[in-house]
């Protein structure tokens, strides 16, 4: 199976340390990219103003992002990856410790993909993360490129 990438945007090192564990532990060795804020995952996914088009990385596979984010919050993450043609269909998984209704529903309210709460047992957690590589990197079909965006796809 061709290596796909994960963005997995969390500031919290020890949560992005289990994230790697748990991926490795089910035998996902596909490229992690990790940003510590909204603003890096922002700038990876849609780069900045001055960022010609050709020089954006490929989008992942999917990405895997926390709620709770400095600099900008994740919610407001994925409302703006939504209003961006490049990430309108890019699958977005929250994950995130948060137990808040508020969260859930405004996280579905923009379009997530799925909201997936941390377990606390690390077991737990291995086995939430190996579902949703397997789900999302291997069974998963990723939406079509468009006519003449096929680079703003992940494939």
């Amino acid at each position: 199976m061709k290596s796909r990438t994960i963005l997995l945007v969390e500031d919290n090192p020890d949560d992005a340390d289990l994230t790697k564990r748990a991926l490795a532990k089910n035998n996902i060795e596909h490229q992690l990219v990790l940003a510590l804020d909204g603003a890096m995952a922002l700038d990876y996914l849609l780069g900045n103003k001055d960022t010609p088009a050709d020089r954006l990385a490929p989008l992942p596979a999917v990405v895997l992002l926390d709620i709770n984010l400095p600099k900008i919050n994740g919610l407001e993450v994925l409302k703006r990856l939504r209003a961006h043609p490049r990430t309108t269909f890019l699958p977005i998984v929250i994950l995130s410790t948060s137990m808040e209704e508020k969260d859930l529903a405004e996280a579905y309210r923009n379009h997530a993909n799925s909201y997936i709460r941390k377990p606390v047992d690390y077991d737990k957690f291995a086995e939430a993360v190996g579902l949703l590589g397997l789900y999302w990197l291997v069974q998963n079909e990723p939406p079509p490129p468009r006519q003449g965006h096929a680079s703003n796809f992940a494939k």
